[in-house]
């Protein structure tokens, strides 16, 4: 485990109003996508080594998702440590997360926060090359592990397991 006792945070959500929430139920309307609603998408992803989110942890942070007029998604993530040996796997569920929560439309980029970890540029490479997340993808346990930290309750399998 590259971090055995992580900080957990509350929770900084910023709930919605009611007006908001009715008009993206409205189906007919294509509403835009905003940073708060990306944020809402990869809060809940599980750690893939602690039973805690990546909100709690503070890896994901809203302050932390641009969401350009040209449609696309930039999301830098912060992990606990700079050695983090999940870091890419880490990546790979909130790629996921997205692929599978937003519409095919947008262009979604996804970067360890500058500074933050000890192999950011390698990280960074492996997440934004569509023909590594597809190989990363078709392999079954690490598949598993990916939809473990998307399922919530608690830290998935590791993928050595």
């Amino acid at each position: 485990m590259d971090n055995a006792n992580p900080t957990i945070h509350t929770s900084t959500h910023v709930a919605r109003g009611r007006e908001e929430l009715l008009r993206e139920d409205d189906e007919s309307a294509e509403d835009a996508i905003d940073a708060l609603e990306i944020f809402e998408h990869i809060r809940h992803i599980n750690d893939p080594e602690h039973p805690n989110t990546l909100e709690q942890l503070k890896v994901a942070r809203l302050e932390d998702i641009l969401v350009g007029a040209d449609e696309t998604v930039t999301i830098r993530f912060t992990p606990t440590v700079p050695h983090c040996s999940m870091a890419t796997l880490i990546g790979l569920c909130i790629r996921v997360k997205l692929l599978r929560s937003l519409p095919e439309r947008l262009k979604v980029d996804i970067y360890v926060a500058p500074g933050s970890h000890a192999s950011e540029h390698a990280v960074n490479k492996q997440l934004n090359d569509k023909e590594r997340v597809a190989a990363a993808l078709e392999n079954e346990k690490l598949l598993e592990v990916v939809n473990g930290c998307l399922v919530g309750g608690g830290a998935a399998p590791h993928a050595g397991s």
